[in-house]
């Protein structure tokens, strides 16, 4: 039996070495749960896709600015003109007609230049909108920064778990290969019998199904792992839970999530864009007071004017007074819209209540099972020691030590989940309350500020390229 507690020992080594939870990482273990969520925030393409669509949500202010602005337009124009008239001039003698007939090419340039000075509010009102629109687009990329970044946290995990798992049944085959191979040399001295042989064949059959499980679950979580963090898992250190950055309580967690999670504020943003959209169909119904001068320079107008030169300039102003009751219409649906993103805000605020209570849960539940799959695995490795000890007095049959063997193997794997579950919890809790960010996880990337685009573009009057030079 001494190989087989050997084994034993070596086996507990080696779940405690894979997924343990201690914050004592430093790089020479290998890779870490830090390094990995820096490669996820600063690689993964759906966030890189997100960031676009803040930067495109970004070129609706300076759209909603160009009403502010003046509008210019350059015309020119070419042709030619066959004339035939006739004319009469009346003299002292009596009235004489002249034939005029000939053929012209008229040609004139002119620009025209026109200023809204009063629409409504309107131009002021889908610049707030458009501000409010591109906040709400923010907050959506913080709330796909959180997913991603709690995706890659758990796909971490879940290949530590699995390849703590591996090992665990491995070492398990081992020791049910040497118990088999212990059980075959009794039973030909003749201490054991045939059934004895037979349970542990049974029993090693069954480890080497366990433990071809385990790998394939290990397969298809490294395929995840390169998928979520982008490169395949190689050496990973432990990862550790980030309890340091969580409130001491689940009521200051709530109000914490009620306050900062992005999808509150984002709902926020919403009920501001829909209020300022009805601002703006109301403002239809005021009138619209807009400046207008206009130049222009012709040649060979007709056969009898050779050049001909204008420049005019008008004021402008339109009442509506009635367009078919359409905005009439508009109005009353955008009230209806801003009382429906109200109501989301309340949806959004109970749904996010539910979740910071259901992750606090499970992070204290987590704790408490990490504590007891330790006190399961200790008393369960005691017992098999006992149990064996007293199958060589033969007050134990060999299916005794196979099945405390194998209660064992379910505390490890148990031990090995809850230390999973420990970490992801906190994590979720984070996430949940709307902190997991690379600034508050300290990471070593530069974080994206998406204000750098937005003030690039904001107050820029014209120009086809984007700030990166497309």
């Amino acid at each position: 039996m001494a190989v087989t507690r050997g084994a034993t020992q070596i086996f507990g080594a080696l779940v405690a070495g894979l997924l343990a939870t201690s914050s004592l990482v430093t790089a020479a273990r290998g890779d870490t749960i830090e390094a990995a969520l820096v490669r996820s925030y600063q690689n993964n393409p759906q966030l890189n896709a997100q960031r676009a669509s803040v930067r495109a949500t970004d070129e609706t202010v300076p759209q909603a600015l160009s009403g502010y602005r003046p509008r210019v337009a350059v015309t020119a124009n070419a042709g030619g003109q066959y004339s035939d008239f006739q004319t009469q001039n009346s003299t002292a003698t009596g009235t004489v007609s002249s034939v005029i007939n000939g053929v012209t090419y008229p040609r004139s340039v002119g620009g025209t230049i026109s200023q809204t000075l009063y629409n409504g509010q309107q131009t002021a009102n889908r610049t707030r909108a458009a501000e409010s629109q591109v906040s709400a687009a923010r907050e959506a990329l913080r709330v796909l920064e959180q997913t991603v970044l709690l995706s890659a946290a758990t796909i971490y995990m879940d290949y530590l778990r699995d390849a703590a798992i591996v090992e665990v049944q491995r070492s398990n085959t081992r020791v049910l290969e040497q118990t088999l191979k212990q059980t075959r040399d009794r039973f030909n001295v003749g201490e054991v019998t045939r059934t004895d042989v037979a349970q542990s064949e049974s029993q090693l059959a069954a480890g080497r199904t366990q433990l071809l499980t385990a790998e394939s679950n290990l397969t298809t979580t490294r395929a995840n792992f390169r998928r979520v963090i982008g490169n395949d898992p190689d050496a990973l250190a432990p990862g550790s839970p980030v309890d340091r950055f969580l409130p001491s309580t689940l009521p200051a967690a709530i109000n914490l999530g009620l306050i900062e999670n992005p999808n509150v504020t984002a709902s926020i943003y919403g009920i501001d864009v829909s209020h300022l959209q009805v601002k703006v169909n109301e403002g239809a119904l005021f009138p619209t007071l807009t400046l207008q001068a206009s130049v222009q320079q012709a040649y060979d107008v007709s056969i009898t004017i050779p050049r001909q030169f204008s420049a005019i300039g008008s004021a402008q102003l339109s009442v509506p007074i009635y367009q078919g009751g359409a905005e009439y219409a508009l109005i009353r649906q955008s009230k209806e819209t801003l009382a429906q993103q109200r109501l989301n805000l309340e949806q959004v605020r109970d749904q996010i209540r539910a979740t910071v209570s259901q992750a606090w849960g499970q992070l204290v539940a987590g704790k408490a099972q990490v504590a007891s799959a330790q006190a399961q695995v200790a008393a369960s490795e005691i017992a098999l020691n006992g149990v064996r000890e007293e199958a060589r007095v033969g007050q134990r049959t060999t299916l005794d030590v196979l099945n405390a063997q194998q209660s064992l193997v379910n505390a490890r794997v148990a031990l090995v989940t809850a230390q999973h579950d420990r970490v992801v919890a906190s994590y979720s809790v984070l996430s949940a309350i709307g902190r997991l960010s690379p600034q508050v996880l300290k990471l070593s990337t530069t974080i994206y500020d998406p204000t750098v685009h937005y003030h690039q573009v904001r107050d820029s009057w014209f120009g086809l390229k984007i700030p990166d030079g497309r």
